[in-house]
């Protein structure tokens, strides 16, 4: 799962969807230099994490990725399955995905002052360049492959991943949607478990 499946994942607790759009910059232990409510969503992207990678329709989705890049499936799929939500947003949500958007990139804005300086440059492009909506179409998460090869510091095949995608555009969303169910079910295990009141 990538950012906007993370944002949506956190079910509308602001705390929980900036620290599961955030989780990837925050490194180490928990609660670490952040607010326990933003420690608490970090932990929660963590989680998710975990369970995805385990699940085997998220197994079944790196198979389908060519050999030529499968030592990188896990972020490509990660990838594919927010274009597929964000591309099909209206199905899993019930508010339009920019609104959805904006309403993230502001309730991240509000707790800037939270939040690590290299994470707030990260959050404040991701704003300007509108990342979560940009994978509703597939020259989005393109852009996103290409600036992610150019970032790593190793040559690497992901510029041009959209095209795992192509090969088998319906087996990743019949994979997502497997995945998705499982995950709104751990989540609100997870949230019950975490909050016993």
């Amino acid at each position: 799962m990538n950012f906007l499946a993370h944002a949506m994942l956190a079910e509308e607790a602001p705390a929980l969807i900036v620290g599961g759009v955030i989780g990837d910059w925050v490194k180490g232990p928990l609660p670490g230099d952040l607010p326990a409510d933003l420690a608490q969503g970090v932990a929660l992207h963590r989680a998710i994490d975990g369970f995805v990678e385990l699940h085997p329709a998220f197994r079944l989705s790196r198979e389908r990725v060519s050999t030529v890049r499968r030592r990188y499936a896990g972020v490509l799929v990660d990838i594919f399955y927010d274009h597929v939500l964000a591309r099909n947003w209206a199905q899993y949500h019930t508010e339009s995905l920019p609104i959805f958007c904006q309403s993230v990139y502001r309730q991240i804005k509000a707790r800037a002052q939270d939040l690590p300086d290299a994470t707030n440059a990260a959050m404040r492009l991701m704003a300007q360049e509108n990342w979560l909506q940009s994978y509703a179409v597939l020259e989005g998460i393109g852009d996103v492959l290409e600036r992610m090869s150019r970032r790593a510091k190793y040559p690497n095949p992901l510029a041009g991943g959209h095209e795992e995608f192509l090969a088998d555009p319906g087996g990743y969303v019949q994979d997502f949607e497997w995945l998705l169910d499982d995950a709104q079910r751990f989540v609100r295990q997870w949230r019950q478990a975490d909050d016993p009141a």
